[in-house]
């Protein structure tokens, strides 16, 4: 396809060529019509006026020209020999026009300008796809060495562990069950201390799962997964952050706890994150109801569980699954765009040799509708010739009508001339046939263009072949990291 504004191309004009239609009419065939002579003699009345002129011994027996009589007969049969000329030369000029209409120097020059670009077009199209692949295998190659250097500074002998999509939304839903569990069991055990009652208790039990849940979540994945990095004080801060971590989920919990404890006495003074803040400090663990320790145990092990989920959301080794995805990513772009580029080429390809292959195949139809038309404008000119022959006949059998007619009711000798058959002067016309050269040039320029048609499809295809070649030889020249 050609980009509007811009030269259609060369396969695009071969097939505009090739869908123009071989003449603009109808092919026809016109009979010459022979007269009849009975009719003719009946609408002349030879018969009548050859016995009456007879009767008179007219014409003289020494006249050296036909009469009017017989002028009537030579102007019929001279009128009707036009007749069949003018017939003849519509026709001759139909053959002539639909000879024009097959335009092989038109097609010539279209093909051997346009096959040779469409194989020029190929090879460019071609560079343009090494060309961007050559910038995609770069990129992948760089890639590659940026995870391999990762990998061997960091000790990593075993592949990224990416997260599937499966994967993530079952840890999400993991960390959504656990909140909303959270939340309906915080209401219910602080729906009692709360003068609020279960909507009161509701406020306080989403705010502490959102704390309890979230919280350690991103601890784990953030802070507590550094324990896994090769560099001893990375190392030393994740642990140093699990440790924070328990003490968080240790306190939080526990104030969770104590909340529950506090007396509605308390409750109804302003001074209950006082209360639970002496509490915490003086004796953290002096709960007295099972149920506060039920809480807390639920509480923590929620907790756990929340901040186990956030590290192993991802891979253990932070930075590792990033640049493992990044380098995935730059191979099936690299891959994908390779296989588009082949396909696109192979449909090129397919679509130029289809369309060469048809323009050889028009020229042969043509020629041979070539060689059709001149042998059915030579059976016209032998027609025409046989029609003139038809005609001289026509016209001596009704002279002899008319003379015969004359003689049988004559007194004296006929004339000499009577006895003279008939000569018609005949119409031809010399030279319209083209010459057994011109014929012969003819088929040798269509058989060489059908040539030049046949070596630029082997070009074409020995272009696809170059393409492929010169493809894998980007990896030649980027070769793949064995490790990777």
């Amino acid at each position: 396809m050609s980009v509007p504004g811009t030269r259609p191309s060369a396969i695009a004009r071969i097939r505009a060529l090739l869908s123009q239609p071989a003449h603009h009419y109808r092919p026809a065939t016109t009979i010459f019509l022979d007269l009849n002579t009975d009719r003719v003699a009946d609408e002349l009345g030879l018969v009548t006026l050859g016995a009456e002129r007879g009767a008179e011994n007219r014409p003289s027996s020494d006249a050296q020209t036909v009469d009017d009589v017989e002028h009537k007969v030579v102007e019929r049969v001279e009128q009707h020999k036009q007749d069949a000329n003018a017939i003849y030369l519509e026709q001759l000029h139909t053959y002539d026009e639909r000879l024009n209409a097959l335009s092989f120097e038109e097609r010539f020059a279209i093909i051997q300008q346009a096959a040779p670009e469409a194989v020029g077009d190929f090879r460019a199209e071609a560079t343009v796809g090494r060309d961007e692949l050559f910038v995609l295998r770069r990129r992948l190659n760089e890639t590659e060495i940026e995870r391999e250097q990762f990998r061997k500074f960091h000790r990593i002998e075993r592949p990224a562990r990416l997260a599937s999509p499966g994967n993530v939304i079952l840890k999400a839903g993991i960390l959504a069950i656990l909140f909303i569990i959270e939340v309906v069991i915080n209401g219910s055990f602080l729906a009692k201390a709360n003068l609020g009652g279960l909507l009161g208790g509701a406020v306080q039990a989403v705010t502490f799962a959102a704390l309890n849940i979230i919280a350690s979540f991103f601890w784990g994945m953030v802070l507590i997964r550094l324990v896994n990095r090769r560099n001893y004080l990375l190392k030393l801060v994740g642990v140093v952050s699990f440790l924070a971590y328990l003490a968080f989920a240790i306190g939080l919990n526990l104030t969770l706890s104590h909340l529950r404890e506090i007396p509605p006495a308390v409750s109804l003074s302003d001074n209950v994150g006082q209360e639970v803040l002496h509490r915490l400090l003086t004796a953290p663990y002096a709960l007295t109801d099972i149920n506060s320790w039920l809480l807390f145990a639920l509480g923590f092990v929620f907790s756990l569980i929340a901040m186990a989920d956030g590290l192993m959301f991802f891979d253990p080794y932070m930075g590792y699954a990033g640049l493992d995805r990044r380098w995935i990513e730059a191979t099936r772009r690299f891959a994908d765009t390779r296989g588009e580029l082949i396909e696109r080429l192979r449909d090129i390809r397919e679509d130029a040799t289809e369309t060469m292959n048809e323009a050889a195949r028009d020229l042969s139809v043509r020629r041979s509708e070539y060689d059709s038309l001149l042998q059915g404008r030579m059976r016209l000119a032998q027609r025409f010739d046989q029609h003139q022959n038809q005609i001289e006949q026509t016209g001596r059998a009704l002279l002899e009508i008319y003379r015969e007619a004359n003689r049988k009711a004559r007194v004296t000798p006929a004339p000499a001339y009577f006895v003279k058959p008939y000569a018609m002067e005949r119409i031809s016309y010399a030279g319209g046939e083209p010459s057994t050269s011109a014929r012969d040039s003819l088929r040798t320029m269509i058989a060489e263009t059908q040539e030049l048609l046949n070596q630029q499809i082997k070009a074409i295809h020995e272009a696809f072949e170059q393409a492929m070649r010169t493809y894998r030889e980007i990896d030649e020249l980027l070769p793949e990291k064995k490790s990777g």
